[in-house]
């Protein structure tokens, strides 16, 4: 660790803080005079990348203190690699006073790769003479252009090479065009290893030869012929303008307040969210964030048995971000936020529109008819506040949407799409672990894991989870008609009995409690977590993968809060041996009930593909609901006024 003297910044860039949140990303200045503290190091040189720049968040103290308290100081955190010296090093910046701090990441330790490196990867492929030999011999290609080469992550086998060099090991494909879907006609029997330190081929594995599948798979616009005929158009209007206001990167719609966060490798976050009740801005959720994400292969054949992603920590959502567009990704009266970043040599990176915000109609938020009073029905249409993300990870694209409800609910919703991870098979052969989907093509059998953090400060900093079962009575004198069921409730105490999985036959959920505030009824205030579809690893827990990715091990986590611990499968998962993140914290069975508590979920997707799948896929949905539970008085939507029916001009509710 090292502590370098401060330098003095411009009096423009000390200027960050003004109106800021202190919770709101760094702006592109912000990233800029990073990058020039940065560069001013010893540790720093030609052979240098700059990972990534965040924001390095305020104690929770001082956030809380604000706006009535001095504004924090604006910081950040770098991770930066040295190529040449094949070392990782964490660094904090003080944005005001220019100090910074170094601290090298263990020997061995892999950050993300950065888009920088997927480009050079990509060339490095196409311009070695070896893989230039490989595929004319197999497939007699001689115009390299054609192929297509994604960067996929090494991995860690437990080979000395796995956890001494910074590897990559590409998937290619062969196009017949430039615009042709190259992800239809895979190179199967190639696989090329990369040095990304010395940025060459260091060797062509070659597992045979198999035929490049005969058929296009097109679905662009351009491609597609037959298209329908028979839509038509759907408007989305709001001529007064939306509901919700901006300042800076602060949102407030309804009664909700909260900070829209991004950064490099998480991509999108939620900060510091409030709903005001009864004219108080209660706190529930004070930071939402995707930590980690894996997609592990389930064919042990040699060209597939190493293909798994950790998405967050070994690409970097945020880095993957789209430039999202009206009329396609988002529908309505849209506001949208740029993403600003840097890549690794420092150079000002922006995505354009990184994120949309945008209200939708939700169909029905309560309705009764009461028969006593024919003239009397009362129904009120249900609106959502949307904020979303969505990034491209090679053939994969993965949509993130936090959705704020009128009545208290918060939603997060992963939406899956892309193009498959495809192989090739021989004529005549099925393949027992995976779906033959076009001649010659298959796809493999797959999951997708994702975790996400829930930071609550639930009407107070200190909170208990609970984990509520549904069980039956016993069947006694009490309980003549054996019907009774309740809800058992256990206070969780510490980290290992609050690392569950989920139960059907108790339908498991888990709730959140203040230790001090209390409802109308006397009992702790609370919001309850729902978790949707789901599922358990299949891999053995002693899959390579698998041992790099602890946070599958459960679904549900809860540990202490503690500002370092962010990243479920720990800081640098990339070509890591595993045992870090959640399964090396909560080893330490720290007590977790009335203090600050952090609730980790793990939700999983397995993707049997189908042929309807390909060439692209149409959208899967995964994620969670939290609802208030004992948090309000009684329903928080029954203020929401009535709509107007559009014939009649007539409120929704009695004359």
């Amino acid at each position: 660790m090292a502590v370098h003297s401060p330098e003095r910044l411009s009096a423009l860039e000390k200027d960050f803080s003004l109106a800021v949140h202190p919770l709101e990303p760094l702006s592109a200045a912000e990233i800029a005079a990073s990058v020039q503290l940065l560069k001013k190091l010893p540790q720093f040189n030609t052979a240098t990348r700059i990972i990534s720049i965040i924001l390095k968040e305020p104690a929770k103290e001082l956030v809380y203190r604000w706006p009535n308290g001095p504004s924090p100081d604006r910081e950040a955190t770098a991770v930066c690699f040295d190529n040449s010296a094949n070392q990782a090093y964490t660094i904090d910046l003080s944005l005001a006073s220019g100090a910074c701090r170094v601290e090298p990441a263990p020997k061995g330790s892999q950050p993300t790769m950065s888009v920088d490196e997927q480009i050079e990867c990509e060339q490095a492929v196409l311009n070695s003479k070896e893989f230039q030999e490989a595929i004319r011999r197999h497939h007699g290609i001689t115009d390299p252009s054609l192929v297509m080469v994604d960067i996929w992550s090494a991995g860690n086998y437990g080979s000395e090479e796995d956890s001494g060099r910074r590897l990559a090991r590409p998937l290619c494909f062969l196009r017949s065009d430039p615009t042709d879907n190259g992800y239809a006609r895979p190179i199967e029997g190639i696989r090329p290893v990369v040095d990304l330190n010395l940025m060459q081929v260091i060797r062509v594995e070659e597992f045979g030869t198999w035929a490049v599948p005969p058929q296009p798979g097109n679905y662009s616009a351009t491609r597609v012929q037959a298209q329908r005929k028979d839509i038509k158009p759907l408007a989305v209007t709001q001529p007064e303008g939306p509901s919700f206001t901006m300042r800076g990167r602060q949102l407030s719609w309804q009664n909700w307040d909260f900070v829209v966060g991004f950064n490099a490798r998480e991509g999108l976050t939620i900060h510091h969210l409030r709903y005001t009740d009864k004219g108080r801005k209660r706190p529930i959720l004070y930071r939402g964030s995707l930590t980690e994400m894996v997609v592990p292969y389930g064919d042990p054949t040699p060209t597939q048995a190493r293909k798994n992603a950790f998405d967050v920590g070994e690409y970097g959502m945020g880095m993957c971000a789209n430039s999202l567009r009206l009329g396609c990704d988002c529908l309505g009266h849209i506001e949208y936020l740029d993403a600003d970043l840097c890549d690794s040599r420092g150079r000002k990176l922006a995505i354009p529109n990184a994120i949309c915000i945008h209200e939708e109609d939700f169909g029905i938020l309560w309705k009764h008819t009461d028969r006593r009073l024919p003239d009397a029905p009362e129904v009120r249409r249900s609106r959502r506040l949307v904020v979303s993300s969505i990034s491209t990870v090679e053939n994969y694209e993965y949509g993130f949407f936090w959705y704020f409800y009128q009545d208290g609910n918060i939603q997060f919703e992963i939406k899956l799409t892309g193009i498959l991870s495809l192989g090739a098979v021989r004529e005549g052969e099925t393949p027992k672990h995976g779906t033959l989907i076009a001649p010659l093509l298959y796809a493999p059998n797959h999951q997708h894991f994702f975790n996400v953090r829930l930071d609550f400060d639930l009407d107070g900093v200190a909170n208990t989870i609970q984990q509520i079962d549904m069980v039956a009575d016993e069947v006694d004198e009490a309980n003549p008609f054996e019907n009774a069921f309740r809800a058992r409730a256990t206070n969780l105490l510490t980290e290992k009995q609050g690392a569950a999985n989920l139960n059907l036959e108790t339908m498991r959920t888990w709730k959140v409690v203040s230790s001090s505030a209390k409802n109308a009824v006397g009992e702790p205030t609370g919001y309850k977590f729902f978790p949707g579809d789901n599922a358990f690893p299949l891999a053995s827990r002693r899959a390579w993968w698998r041992r790099r990715a602890g946070f599958v091990n459960h679904h549900v986590w809860v540990t202490p809060y503690r500002a370092e611990e962010k990243y479920a499968a720990g800081d640098f998962p990339n070509q890591s041996q595993g045992g870090d993140g959640l399964e090396k914290w909560t080893k330490a069975d720290r007590p977790i009930a009335d203090t600050d508590v952090v609730l980790w979920y793990t939700f999983g997707h397995t993707h049997v593909p189908r042929p309807e799948d390909y060439p692209v896929m149409p959208t899967a949905y995964i994620g969670f609901l939290l609802k208030p539970n004992g948090f309000f008085d009684q329903n928080p939507a029954n203020d929401v006024p009535p709509s107007k029916p559009a014939d009649q001009g007539k409120s929704c509710c009695h004359e």
